[in-house]
């Protein structure tokens, strides 16, 4: 009885550490709560996060690590859950351990006992701040633009745009000054934040390189960092240190506003109230703001009919990089820059039509069109499309479409939008899959020379049975009379032998050739014998045992055999090298595929090396991280990256026992009576 008893209570404990590794292994925050509001239980990620034991989070009070203007809604909606006994899901602002409060959407649901009363509050956290960040960027966009476009007074669009960076970046003070038109003289454009006696001070001054950063900006046509004003020396001779710290402002970020003949019309600036260089974030921040600030300032400083006219638009993109349009969806009346009719190729005089517009438009990418002409009929306020056009010299160039719509005085939709070419980009993104590629092939042959003593030993047998029967057969013939039977059958073996090579030779071909990746049937049963045999003679040095575990009707996957074989070569090799030092048991692989689902089907490769712990798992597939003294640490990650082009994923687990278990999911034919689909190259 009392071992019963044992034996349960250690299957119990044996539960509870599975569920925390498992908790522990999530990618979100997780925690339990008392009904009072207190955390009963949390995982390792919230305690890295907050940067606090668990103690020291139990210790505090509820919602205390939630920004303080968000920390009454939590409470209040927390009452009232409690009250409800319902869900309830919130977002608000989350401390890190290094201060910074970062967006966090949380769901939180009631964990009831056998009797129906909650017992506990169960809640997940997950970061979408950067999500929060690119929605307020977007956002912020779209206004300013839309401000732009229907002519808004200068002052207002600057002020709103400085309202939109200092929510994109809390702390931040913005500022925008405009220059007078003969280049002279600084001009108060906005500045909400920041004191109205500041602002003032700064109306109407000289635009002198020696006062401030706004100033040496403003002459230099170059971005100033004044990380802290106190102890920069730049400008120790002028009164704007005292100015700028008698206002409780310690650094200023300062980045000319450029015209579209490069002529400085404004400058656009940052404060903070403590020593603060900008982050990458920040730097992309004020690169987008201030091109939008500079199409801001130089249309206020335009007339009207210069804004509705096409040298306008050619501005407007020589700032932003970008060109223009504008589309009456009632009438069909579109006018392009002159920048879209380059991209088009097509003559400026050319009246612009939705058949024009087509007749460039990639054949594959037409529906693209139809659907956006659709939208627009439909009177979306906003799209956002990407088209490739087929130009006569049969080139392609690949093109950004964003457009926001207002009505007009008749209620008629009215689109003004950007088009951004991208090719470029394009090209480079190619061209960053041509290096993977290519540092995937260099994975395989590395890995050709941990294999070539098994390469000469399979080759080299096949090539023994050929010469011995060579020999046999020529004395068989020589014989008197000659043994033509025996002759016969000795060349048979010969040619048995021969086409053994040419199949060892074809095998290391494929597996280390560089070519392109391809989408396939691919059978993992036969791929994993294939890198079995292929091995054999090198597990066997090593005396590893390999036993295949692979099931029966197993579906093809959907996928590059010869990249997939080489995720299964690098975990057996991986395998083999991890039980290099184990002496006190066999030294095991298993290779074993299953389907776990009807729409994929996985490959495992079990050791009984040295193992590894939970917090090591997922740092195994980051780049060049390896635990071997004479590893490169790529390995796993391009494997990794493999299997995510394929759809799929691969992970570690450490083994109830002694070892690892390497898997990967991949997509399968779900219904293999239908015949493989057909083979389609991936350009």
């Amino acid at each position: 009885m009392e071992t019963r008893l044992s034996r349960r209570k250690e299957a119990s404990l044996a539960r509870e550490r599975n569920f925390e590794q498992i908790i522990d292994g999530l990618p979100a925050i997780v925690a339990l709560f008392t009904v009072d509001g207190k955390i009963a239980f949390c995982n390792r990620r919230m305690l890295e996060y907050l940067g606090e034991t668990f103690e020291q989070v139990q210790a505090q009070a509820s919602a205390y690590n939630f920004h303080p203007d968000d920390r009454d809604d939590v409470l209040t909606r927390w009452a009232a859950a409690v009250q409800s006994g319902e869900p309830f899901d919130f977002e608000a602002r989350l401390r890190r351990a290094d201060g910074a409060f970062r967006w966090q959407r949380t769901r939180v649901f009631p964990l009831r006992n056998t009797e129906g009363r909650i017992d506990l509050w169960y809640g997940l956290c997950i970061d979408i701040d950067d999500h929060k960040w690119a929605e307020t960027l977007l956002a912020g966009e779209k206004r300013l633009l839309s401000m732009v476009a229907r002519g808004v007074a200068l002052a207002e669009i600057l002020e709103t745009l400085c309202r939109v960076v200092e929510d994109a970046a809390p702390g931040r003070l913005c500022s925008v000054l405009s220059i007078d038109p003969d280049g002279v003289r600084f001009r108060h454009g906005a500045g909400p934040s920041l004191p109205a006696a500041y602002n003032e001070a700064l109306d109407g001054l000289i635009m002198d390189r020696n006062y401030g950063p706004c100033g040496m900006a403003a002459n230099l046509k170059t971005q100033v960092i004044a990380a802290d004003v106190a102890s920069d020396p730049r400008w120790a001779a002028s009164s704007w240190p005292g100015l700028v710290l008698g206002h409780g402002l310690r650094s200023c970020w300062s980045t000319p506003i450029l015209s579209r003949d490069d002529k400085v019309i404004g400058v656009f600036a940052l404060y903070q109230h403590e020593p603060a260089s900008p982050s990458q974030r920040e730097h992309e921040l004020i690169r987008q703001f201030t091109e939008i600030a500079g199409v801001a300032i130089e249309r206020a400083h335009s007339d009207a009919s210069l804004r509705r006219s096409n040298a306008f638009l050619a501005g407007a993109q020589r700032i932003s990089s970008t060109g223009s349009f504008s589309w009456r969806v009632a009438t069909g009346e579109i006018a392009w820059s002159e920048q879209v009719y380059r991209m088009f190729e097509y003559d400026a005089a050319a009246p612009v039509t939705l058949e024009l517009i087509g007749a460039r438009v990639h054949p594959e990418d037409l529906p693209l069109l139809d659907d956006m002409v659709q939208r627009a009929r439909r009177g979306v306020p906003d799209f956002a499309y990407q088209h490739r056009l087929l130009l006569p010299d049969g080139s392609i160039k690949h093109l950004h479409f964003m457009a926001h719509g207002t009505p007009d005085r008749s209620g008629q939709m009215e689109y003004i939008g950007a088009v951004q070419e991208i090719t470029d980009r394009r090209v480079s993104e190619e061209a960053l899959s041509k290096v993977r590629s290519a540092l995937a092939h260099m994975a395989r042959v590395t890995s050709l020379g941990a294999l070539t003593a098994s390469i000469a030993h399979e080759v080299n047998q096949p090539l023994s049975g050929i010469i011995t029967n060579a020999n046999t057969c020529l004395k068989m013939l020589a014989a008197d009379p000659p043994n033509v039977l025996g002759a016969q059958e000795t060349a048979r073996r010969t040619v048995r032998d021969g086409n053994r090579a040419a199949d060892i030779i074809k095998r290391l071909r494929t597996l280390f050739g560089k070519r392109d990746p391809t989408t396939e049937p691919v059978d993992l049963n036969e791929a994993a014998r294939e890198i079995i045999a292929l091995s054999w003679s090198d597990l066997q040095r090593g005396r590893v045992i390999v036993r295949a575990e692979l099931a029966e009707d197993l579906p093809p996957a959907i996928g590059d055999r010869v990249q997939l074989q080489q995720v299964i070569l690098n975990l057996l090799l991986n395998a083999a090298d991890a039980m290099s030092g184990i002496d006190d048991r066999p030294r095991q692989v298993v290779i074993r595929t299953e389907r776990p689902d009807s729409e994929h089907v996985s490959l495992t490769v079990q050791d009984v090396g040295v193992g590894l712990d939970a917090q090591s798992a997922e740092k195994l597939f980051e780049a060049f991280y390896t635990t071997k003294s004479d590893g490169m640490g790529i390995g796993l990650s391009i494997s990794r990256s493999i299997i995510n082009n394929h759809g799929g994923r691969l992970w570690a687990r450490p083994n109830d026992g002694p070892g690892v278990s390497f898997t990967f999911l991949v997509p399968c034919i779900a219904d293999a009576a239908a015949g493989p689909r057909p083979a389609m190259v991936k350009r």
